[in-house]
């Protein structure tokens, strides 16, 4: 399959480029001077924060956040082709800026699933880039199984009032809202009795308590409700029909091409300390086995942007990717383990020092991303999971 791209998007990459160029070199100089951490902006201070933000304020203006999504909301009607070039270049270049959460998973979900009210309140803050969302899926003993949460809503009056714990909850401390999933009928089987709501996260008893991961990074947080109340006019698609909305959402979660852009920066990082570090007095690039391995590795990243590309192509269509997005997904987080894996092979010893050390490798970059990627496999749902929605879905095969 051969993707190719109009005058018009290979000029668009180029203005983005150029843009990106400029409004880097602004980034706080934090963390020993490195800028190009991948989660760098996620939050750890406020300082990082700030500038996520003044970024997304930028790109809202000139409309490149949503700039796919339809005119009366905030978007451009521009083709998802030309949405995904954004989001590579965006992937590519390490920058900061974007709500995920809220432009590529909650807002498509919404124009699908959403009340016309819902839409026009919660839609154009996401477009002006004013606001951050967080996800409400995991729970301490619901992960893979997400249809065996607890978190309860029960209706009382023109509120539920909800009771329960979220895990993993990225961003949840910098977030303005969460959308979540809970159950509404204990007593429906599992995937029934699911209804999927909105909430504040100043609504009175909202905590969020962080978890810092093996990275050392503020990313994820455990979220906790008690008795808060969330308005009916927040619930989203049918009552105890959410696990329907709730899996559109995650079909646009796991489709994006964010993973072989990332993963292409990540090899050509290699590639060059390949080129200038030597053993015994010849380039590591020289060795062939390792260039073999980083030829495979290019392929890899190659085999994955194609599957990514035609998701998009896919989604420009007017259709939801399924098995296509868990493809992309396994593909993706599988590429960014294995560019990980063998940059802490290939750099030995000195690939164990972390940023700020100036013996680290690569300005510890890889072993950032090595402690990091480790939960990718898991996180947006496991690589099994991808695997049984592809077999059942996709094949037709039976359920075990």
């Amino acid at each position: 399959m051969d993707f190719k791209f109009t005058d018009e998007e290979n000029a668009f990459r180029k203005e983005l480029r150029e843009w990106l160029k400029i409004e880097l070199a602004k980034a706080p100089d934090l963390n020993g001077g490195n800028k190009s951490v991948k989660d760098r902006y996620h939050g750890n201070s406020d300082e990082e924060w700030d500038f996520n933000m003044s970024i997304r304020s930028k790109l809202a203006e000139k409309g490149w956040l949503t700039m796919a999504w339809p005119e009366e909301y905030g978007g451009q009607d521009a083709s998802a082709i030309k949405q995904m070039i954004f989001s590579e270049e965006m992937a590519y270049h390490r920058a900061p800026g974007r709500d995920n959460f809220g432009t590529k998973m909650l807002a498509p979900t919404l124009m699908i699933h959403g009340t016309d009210e819902q839409r026009a309140e919660f839609l154009p803050p996401i477009a002006k880039g004013e606001v951050q969302w967080c996800q409400g899926y995991s729970e301490p003993e619901s992960g893979s199984d997400l249809a065996s949460l607890q978190t309860r809503a029960v209706e009382d009056g023109d509120d539920f009032i909800v009771n329960g714990t979220k895990i993993w909850t990225s961003m949840a401390h910098r977030a303005d809202h969460i959308f979540l999933m809970a159950r509404t009928d204990p007593d429906a089987p599992k995937h029934r009795g699911i209804s999927f709501l909105l909430c504040d996260m100043s609504d009175p008893g909202v905590t969020v308590n962080p978890i810092i991961n093996m990275a050392g990074s503020h990313h994820f947080n455990m979220v906790t409700f008690d008795n808060v109340r969330i308005p009916k006019k927040n619930l989203v698609g049918e009552l105890n029909r959410g696990w329907y909305v709730g899996a559109t959402l995650l079909d646009f979660e796991r489709s994006g091409v964010d993973y072989p852009a990332e993963g292409q920066r990540m090899l050509e990082d290699l590639i060059d300390f390949a080129k200038n570090n030597t053993k015994n007095g010849i380039a590591l690039s020289e060795d062939p086995l390792i260039k073999d391995k980083l030829a495979n590795l290019a392929i890899e990243v190659e085999v994955c942007k194609l599957i990514s590309y035609n998701v998009a192509w896919m989604q420009s269509q007017g259709l939801v990717p399924n098995k296509e997005a868990s493809m992309a997904k396994i593909k993706g987080s599988e590429l960014q383990q294995h560019l990980s894996e063998f940059g802490m092979m290939m750099m030995g010893m000195h690939g164990q020092l972390e940023s700020g050390s100036k013996y680290a490798p690569l300005e510890g970059r890889i072993l950032h991303q090595h402690l990091m990627n480790t939960s990718l496999t898991i996180l947006a749902g496991t690589t099994e999971i991808q695997k049984g929605i592809i077999a059942t879905r996709g094949l037709g095969l039976p359920r075990g």
